[in-house]
């Protein structure tokens, strides 16, 4: 996966008209003799083919080459940035699960009542917004007509003039709304895909048996029930790291994140072909990150699997 995801992100990029030196209506390029001498530098004044060739012998032994924008290896540039969309995909992954899970099993819990039919109507339609769109109405709303929050970056300018205490409050703050707007459309998604596994585990006979028993009926839900239905929504884990790796993109643009995302965006505006196809790389090994810790946790919390 890795291989085809390096491969077909560098034909995209190298077959999309022009390069990083040719100009544009808004931004005139370089006089033709440094344009030369730079696409030399870049070895972008060979073949396509050698340039692949190429490609894939620094790739397999981890040069990613040199960004264009930043005159630095692209290594350490996603070094860089690759912790900050770390911390903001995790903690959107903890608050999302947290609060899906809970949702979830609330509306299992009164299937079919108005709550419920309400909860999931508003769900369905928060899980169909894009992210962008989202970013903009929490900033709009949390940063412009409620200044309760930071509107982009990830300290403030005071930051190295604060207490260790007041430090980790400012990063806190400027955390808040990117991993918010995540977080608000993964609970949508997993709220609904606990509810159906609930409501799935909910007919069995050891629920049955716990009713019989004379267990309260929030007992039964979430001491009995919910234990069972949380197995395939934690298999979820590891699938929703590329939806929130792609989420990233677009929230770390809204809110000038300095991760991977704002990053991706600034190379694909400039071209800076090394930079894109570092990225999409390295966005690969997160999705295959992500399918290798699903197998991990489906074994672990499913002793059939384990057996198998």
């Amino acid at each position: 996966m890795i291989f085809i995801a390096a491969s077909l992100s560098f034909a995209l990029i190298h077959l999309a008209p022009g390069d990083p030196f040719s100009g544009s209506i808004t931004s005139p390029g370089l006089d033709p003799e440094t344009a030369r001498i730079r696409r030399s530098q870049y070895g972008l004044d060979r073949s396509l083919l050698q340039q692949y060739v190429t490609f894939i012998g620094n790739v397999v032994v981890g040069n990613l080459g040199q960004s264009i924008r930043h005159g630095r290896p692209v290594s350490e540039v996603l070094g860089i940035a690759l912790p900050r969309t770390l911390l903001l995909m995790g903690t959107a992954l903890i608050l999302s699960f947290a609060a899906g899970v809970a949702l979830g099993a609330w509306q299992a819990a009164r299937r079919g009542s108005r709550a419920d039919r309400v909860a999931g109507a508003t769900s369905l339609v928060v899980a169909s917004l894009p992210e962008f769109w989202l970013g903009l109405v929490l900033l709009l709303v949390f940063t412009y007509k409620l200044p309760l929050f930071p509107g982009g970056g990830i300290v403030g300018y005071m930051h190295d003039s604060l207490s260790p205490v007041g430090q980790l409050i400012d990063r806190v703050r400027h955390l808040a709304l990117p991993s918010l707007t995540l977080a608000v459309l993964g609970t949508a998604t997993i709220a609904r895909f606990q509810r159906a596994a609930l409501l799935d585990v909910l007919p069995h006979d050891f629920v049955r048996t716990a009713r019989a028993k004379g267990v309260a009926e929030r007992w039964v839900v979430y001491r009995h029930a919910l234990r069972n239905a949380l197995v395939p929504t934690i298999v979820l884990a590891g699938l929703s790291l590329p939806t929130l790796f792609g989420g990233a993109v677009f929230v770390e643009s809204v809110f000038s994140w300095p991760g991977m995302g704002l990053e991706a965006a600034a190379a694909f505006a400039a071209r800076d072909y090394p930079l894109v196809v570092g990225t999409a790389l390295l966005g690969a090994v997160i999705v295959v990150i992500g399918g290798m810790i699903t197998d991990v946790l489906h074994a672990a919390v499913d002793p059939r699997v384990r057996a198998r």
